[in-house]
């Protein structure tokens, strides 16, 4: 959970919930296991009064093990005032609001070299065969063209994700998350074969395949902008957040270091997001104060004009970012409307869709290791999904 500057600006947004409403509020970071860290407080009778949790699939559990309390009637009119019906589905179960996406992220982003792209001549790419186009110019001018961060499974899943959301579209990717279709379904046979073309193609690739597997995700990001003239890849696939990992280096963001969305492969860009959502845990009138202060767009704002934040809130002035760079990347995840997608493998049972070395990463690794193998990449998938999904 938040540390560093993210937890200092999430405080100034609790600042100004206390200000406003005389309540005085402790954060405690949890550590990334939510569902465990919660679950030890339940157990010893304290839990907090409300939590901040990273995936769609905890949000359920917590549910149905009666955890959670429903909105009360301020927090849903926000909700219903500000967020599309896609994230207010999100944060229900059953029908029954439970959550506020306070924050969110985008996954369906390329974050390039803008030196590298001018000195290569190449422009920044609106679809799928433009991108592969623009990589290959940019192999010419002697620079490796894209970094993958392989040997953190996570950031293969991504890839798989935008491809899949944009070629077979949000109905597809919602069966393929519940695994109501298999693996094996020729709509994964596809998008398999089309990041082929890049995965296939080694010149493509910082560091060939081999080195794509060893590149860890914050090397990905912190290579493709250092370097000076002579960087180890000019693009890099990666949500929002990767801004922090460019400010490590010396590249500057909005010049040095520009984006653009996630190349289409079918009809439109991707929107894949991942997110945090404000649950109570204690039905008190504080909790439910808070989660319709979080709903609003007050509290966006405070963290916007902080930097490094991207909101949900359709109704927030997009003026509030602190630079052009966030506010564009905010504005495609508002205006895909209901046509996002959550993170799928953060949909999934963790022991396929959330853990080093097995299940959805391992066997992505696997098919960059070896991009040719669809056909073995899909039924790898689908024995260790039914595995997990138990059927």
């Amino acid at each position: 959970m938040w540390t560093g500057p993210e937890r200092d600006n999430f405080g100034k947004v609790l600042e100004e919930f206390e200000k406003r409403t005389g309540a005085t509020v402790d954060f405690v970071p949890s550590g990334d296991d939510m569902a465990g860290f919660i679950g030890s407080k339940i157990a010893g009778g304290g839990p907090p009064d409300v939590a901040m949790l990273q995936q769609v699939g905890v949000l359920n559990e917590f549910a149905r093990k009666g955890w959670l309390k429903p909105l009360g009637a301020g927090a849903k009119a926000q909700l219903a005032k500000n967020y599309a019906k896609g994230w207010r589905d999100l944060g229900a179960h059953k029908g029954t609001p439970y959550g506020v996406y306070f924050k969110a992220s985008n996954k369906s982003l390329v974050w390039y070299n803008a030196r590298a792209f001018d000195n290569a001549g190449a422009k920044e790419p609106k679809t799928w065969p433009d991108f592969v186009k623009a990589a290959e110019v940019i192999a010419e001018s002697g620079v490796e063209p894209v970094s993958v961060g392989g040997a953190d499974g996570w950031t293969l899943t991504d890839w798989f994700e935008n491809i899949y959301l944009s070629q077979a579209g949000p109905g597809k990717y919602d069966r393929l998350a519940q695994h109501r279709i298999k693996w094996t379904d020729p709509t994964v046979k596809q998008a398999l074969t089309t990041l082929g073309q890049l995965f296939g193609r080694k010149d493509l690739l910082a560091g060939g395949n081999s080195g794509a597997l060893q590149t860890d995700f914050p090397t990905s990001v912190t290579q493709t902008f250092s370097g000076g003239a002579a960087p180890k890849a000019a693009m890099v696939s990666s949500a929002d957040f990767a801004a922090a990992n460019i400010t490590q280096t010396r590249a500057k963001v909005g010049t040095d270091a520009k984006v653009f969305p996630f190349p289409a492969v079918g009809v439109r860009s991707p929107v894949v997001t991942g997110g945090d959502v404000a649950v109570a845990l204690k039905d008190s009138k504080a909790s439910q104060a808070l989660l319709t202060f979080l709903a609003s767009t007050d509290a966006a704002k405070i963290w916007a004009q902080a930097g490094g934040f991207i909101s949900p809130n359709k109704e927030l002035d997009q003026a509030a970012y602190a630079d052009g760079v966030m506010r564009e990347i905010a504005k495609a995840l508002v205006t895909a409307g209901d046509d996002f997608r959550f993170d799928m493998s953060d949909q999934a049972p963790a022991s396929f869709g959330g853990k080093p070395g097995q299940g959805e990463w391992k066997d992505l690794q696997d098919f960059l290791k070896n991009p040719k193998d669809v056909a073995g990449a899909q039924a790898q998938l689908e024995k260790d999904a039914a595995k997990s999904f138990g059927h």
